[in-house]
């Protein structure tokens, strides 16, 4: 059951990749304003849903990361996004794939958790956003040429509220020229995202096969049931080793303790709670825990 002691947590990542050193400020950045977003939610009562919406809309809405405008192309030249979204207190589970017209596709996922799909693709994901009176857009709106390659990154977020619910999120545009209908990790439960309020949440970033392959997300679950979020995570990543993949993670336990880490270059997270304002990295090693 939850026991967090009435204290709030948030963290959010950007993307498991190598960063060029003149891009890592405004990674930085983007995670941090995503963080505040979402801090603001909880600090003022709000619930880890809504916290986890707005922090990843924040950074769909930001061109540097790979998802929601400024997402990569696939083989066609075309943008198509998956996100999802958990609520630890329910289990249940809202997500879309292989998306292109889509504004926000975090927040179409969020308006599935109290319908029968788990997952909705393409036209039948798009058909009910339109229903459910979500923003969509032209396919060309998601474009932005950038300098700097994207490779398989994610953006995604982790949250507890005061009243010690979790929900979990994330959203990417998939991989450069990917196969056209290409369904990776981040709208698959158990492979890059999951919550649980008995246990924690956990948001994954890094190449989605490997991490289907390896149901990381559920196996890093599984670690913290017994393990605090920094060892959960090595042993997550241990098994990840068998299939040579490179991942970045987050987690908040249902203690409140967070924790994050990353095998790549890279791995641009923001991280803030009830006792400490809000800070960003683009590397564990900035870390202090402080």
């Amino acid at each position: 059951m939850p026991d967090a002691g009435g204290r709030w947590a948030l963290i959010v990542h950007g993307g498991a990749k190598a960063i060029a050193p003149a891009a890592w400020a405004r990674h930085r950045q983007g995670c941090l304003a995503a963080a505040e977003a979402g801090a603001a939610i909880l600090a003022a009562g709000g619930d880890a849903l809504s916290a986890v919406e707005v922090a990843v809309r924040a950074l769909e809405d930001d061109p540097t990361f790979n998802a929601g405008r400024g997402s990569v192309r696939n083989a066609a030249g075309e943008v198509e996004c998956d996100a999802a979204i958990m609520d630890g207190a329910s289990l249940a589970v809202g997500g879309v794939a292989a998306v292109r017209t889509l504004r926000h596709p975090i927040s179409v996922a969020r308006a599935m958790l109290p319908e029968r799909p788990v997952l909705l693709v393409g036209e039948g994901a798009e058909a009910f956003a339109r229903a459910h009176g979500q923003e969509l857009c032209a396919p060309a709106d998601l474009l932005v040429d950038q300098a700097d390659g994207k490779g398989c990154d994610t953006v995604g977020c982790v949250a507890l509220d005061l009243a010690g619910n979790l929900a979990a999120g994330t959203s990417t545009g998939g991989l450069t020229g990917c196969a056209v209908g290409r369904v990776g990790d981040s709208p698959l439960p158990g492979c890059g995202l999951y919550a649980d309020n008995a246990v924690g949440a956990v948001s994954l970033s890094g190449e989605g096969e490997s991490l289907i392959r390896t149901t990381l997300a559920a196996r890093l679950i599984q670690a913290l049931e017994e393990q605090a979020p920094d060892a959960a995570i090595e042993t997550a990543m241990a098994s990840l080793a068998r299939v040579g993949g490179e991942a970045g993670l987050i987690v908040i336990d249902r203690h409140g303790r967070i924790g994050w880490g990353h095998n790549n270059a890279q791995f641009a997270v923001a991280h803030a709670a009830s006792d400490r304002p809000a800070r960003a990295f683009v590397a564990r090693d900035e870390d202090d825990g402080e």
